[in-house]
Order: structure tokens, then sequence, then C-alpha cells
């Protein structure tokens, strides 16, 4: 999957940090800057595949003169931010390869809608990325990153996680997950998976970290 840039346009903060997680999960290097720097950003990073902007208030009128200086400059894809309240007026730039998301969208979707447009047709890339809230899990890199952040796990914690996010919503048992992630070939006790649980634990922090419920008397589930 061919490295791609793009440039981040926004003015809030929680669109800045939702797509900061979303984005670190990408193969994109990211250029970010507010809207009154738009003009300035496209002409310093020539090589840009990909724009999302954020199109709050006044600067939902000008996404006509935005989509002009991109097509002037060679017709990168767009990705527009739009408020929900928005909605009934907005109008999706056609002269360009475009999508949008409603403020607010989840990680998931926000992800779903930047591969789309860089890597289209490219079905397989969009399985390899979890994201669950500010962390994402590469499936094909053996990678977690939080808030941006890579995080470093072991391969047993890793396998853990990557297990249990990806089977949410149903318990499994010490000796379940001892097969499924430690393999049939494992002769330790069972309690070495508490010992890798709080390992994750710890390296996720507390708000991810409640995620990885544990049920009393019976095993651990990762709620969505």
């Amino acid at each position: 999957m061919q490295r791609k840039n793009v440039i981040f346009i926004a003015d809030s903060l929680d669109n800045a940090h939702r797509f900061q997680a979303v984005l670190s999960g990408l193969d994109v290097d990211v250029t970010a800057g507010s809207l009154l720097q738009f003009k300035k950003l496209i002409a310093e990073n020539p090589s840009y595949d990909l724009v999302v902007y954020e199109a709050n208030g006044e600067a939902i009128s000008s996404l006509s003169a935005v989509e002009q200086t991109l097509v002037d400059d060679g017709g990168s894809a767009l990705l527009v931010i739009v408020p929900e309240e928005n909605l009934g007026s907005f109008r999706l730039p056609v002269q360009l390869n475009s999508d949008f998301v409603v403020h607010g969208a989840s990680s998931e979707e926000c992800s779903l809608r930047i591969r789309q447009l860089l890597w289209p047709g490219n079905e397989s890339s969009m399985n390899d990325f979890v994201t669950v809230d500010s962390m994402t899990i590469n499936l094909a890199t053996y990678q977690v990153t939080v808030a941006g952040q890579p995080v470093d796990f072991t391969y047993l914690e890793y396998a853990l996680l990557a297990f249990l996010v990806t089977h949410p919503g149903r318990t499994y048992s010490r000796d379940a997950l001892l097969r499924r992630v430690w393999g049939f070939d494992y002769f330790g006790g069972s309690r070495t998976v508490d010992v890798h649980v709080r390992r994750v634990r710890a390296k996720l922090g507390p708000e991810l970290s409640q995620h990885l419920e544990t049920v009393r008397g019976v095993g651990y589930l990762w709620s969505a």
C-alpha cells in the first residue's frame, strides 16, 4: 500500500484530536493547519494526495473556492467535515474525487472514508486497521498506537489484545484464551493470562483499559 500525503485543515480541537488518532493508524504523512492557513499549506506541500477540510460555520460557504483551488492545483481528493445542521444545504464538490463525514462521526467511519479516497478499490487495506476511541491496531504490521503514539507491546500482549478487540462482546475463559492466543502447545498455568491482561491494561491507560473487562468466575471480554 503506497504511502500518501494528507493536508488536514481544521480549527476545532475535537476534530483535530479525532483525526490525529485516525490518521496515525494509516500509512500517511500529515501536515496540519488552521482554515486561515489553507492556501499557504497547499502552496508549501505540492505532493499532497488528500485534503481533509473542516467546513464549520462560515467555512462551508467557501467550499466552492476550496474546490477551485484544488482543481487549479491538480485536483487531489477532498474529504469535507460537515456539521449535521448544514447537511440540508451542503453540496459535495463535483470537480474532484470527494466525500464527506458528519462532524462527530465515529473514528471507524472517518478512517473508512479516507482509505476509500486514498486507496480506491483496495478493500483488503480496509480490514488491516481496527480503531477504538484513540487506539488504532494495524493487523498487518502488528502495531498499536494510542492518541497517535506507538505502544510497545510484546508479541503475546499484542496477540491477546488483538484477539479480544476483534471478537468484541464475547467472554473467553482463561483456558480458551490460552488455546486461541498461546496455542495448543502451551503447558504453563492459566494465570499467565491474568499477568498479560494487567500488562495490556497498564500500557493502554485508564480510559482504554475500561474496555477490557473481567467477568468474575469466567474470564475476560472486550466491550465495544
